[in-house]
């Protein structure tokens, strides 16, 4: 187990230094110059005088060799330090602070209610003798999966916000302003959920160990939830992390639809005006969620099945 864990945070960190690296590449082959951007201020950028953005380049340190900007900005963000905003001069890491506890309370609110949606779609779906209902159930998570995010949210503003009046439809004041963007990245990950957890029940129903508590008197609801669905649970958990993802990748555009202030509003205006220091901070605070998430996730898997860990050796040869 200890060497299972050991391998998973190695991975992790992996992952973390990729982030940064593919994002600090990318950034640096768009066209464009995100200091004539910041100097123009929004205007015409033929105003602005060379001096003006001799001294930008000094000051944000882009005037060095890219090997060493990588260097010294990789070193920064071990520590947590990204540095400033070159569009507002601001730290990344408080402007991030700022905004992070807004998309916070709309992740959790869609993932709270996305995971039991998903689950009980799928236990619906795969118990129900009814042929007609079965299909119909599990038509729904594809249908959740494939719909547009912007479209699902304007239809949602224009009827329960617009026509009847039953939520706000804009802004971050109070609790009932995350109704409807909750609602809407919650849909297509309860589709996603509900489409792994289906197929794996589906096989955890067709095992031998169904058939022998069949034959021990055990009822339809209690094979169904208690013995095939604890046994169908992993595969549910080793898509958390691209739900995170996906939540986190939903809130770009659901804070934009909804107008809310958030990570996905900072995302949209840093990579419009290339602000590279803030894209490189929210790419790898993105990449810490999904590694947070899939750690715990590795961590959890083994307790409910072992046979994970021991399945994750390296092989040994003669």
């Amino acid at each position: 187990m200890r060497n299972y864990l050991v391998r998973r945070a190695a991975q992790a960190l992996f992952v973390l230094w990729a982030a940064y690296t593919v994002s600090f590449g990318v950034l640096y082959v768009l066209p464009g110059d995100p200091v004539v951007i910041m100097a123009a201020g929004g205007g015409d950028a033929s105003s602005v005088t060379p001096a003006q953005i001799a001294e930008l380049r000094t000051r944000y340190g882009l005037d060095r060799p890219v090997p060493e900007q990588y260097a010294i900005g990789l070193w920064h963000a071990v520590r947590g330090d990204f540095g400033t905003s070159v569009h507002s001069g601001q730290p990344v890491t408080r402007m991030i602070a700022d905004v992070l506890p807004a998309t916070l309370q709309l992740a959790a609110g869609a993932l709270l209610l996305a995971l039991p949606l998903g689950c009980a779609v799928a236990l619906v779906g795969t118990g129900t003798r009814r042929r007609w209902l079965r299909q119909l159930v599990l038509s729904l998570p594809a249908a959740g999966v494939s719909a547009p995010t912007f479209w699902v949210g304007l239809i949602l503003v224009q009827l329960v916000s617009f026509r009847w009046g039953l939520v706000p439809a804009f802004g971050n004041e109070g609790w009932r302003s995350l109704v409807l963007p909750s609602v809407t990245l919650a849909l297509p990950a309860a589709g996603l959920v509900a489409q792994v957890f289906a197929k794996s029940l589906r096989t955890a129903l067709a095992e031998p160990y169904v058939d022998t508590a069949r034959a021990k008197g055990a009822g339809r609801t209690r094979v169904h939830v208690g013995h095939a669905a604890r046994n169908a649970l992993a595969p549910p958990l080793t898509v958390a992390g691209v739900l995170v993802g996906g939540v986190l990748a939903g809130s770009v555009v659901v804070e934009t639809v909804f107008s809310r202030t958030g990570v996905g509003r900072l995302t949209a205006t840093a990579v419009t005006t290339q602000d590279i220091p803030v894209v490189q901070g929210l790419v790898v605070l993105g990449a810490c969620a999904y590694v947070a998430v899939n750690l715990a996730v590795d961590v959890v898997l083994p307790l409910i099945d072992p046979r994970i860990a021991a399945t994750d050796r390296p092989a040994v040869t003669a």
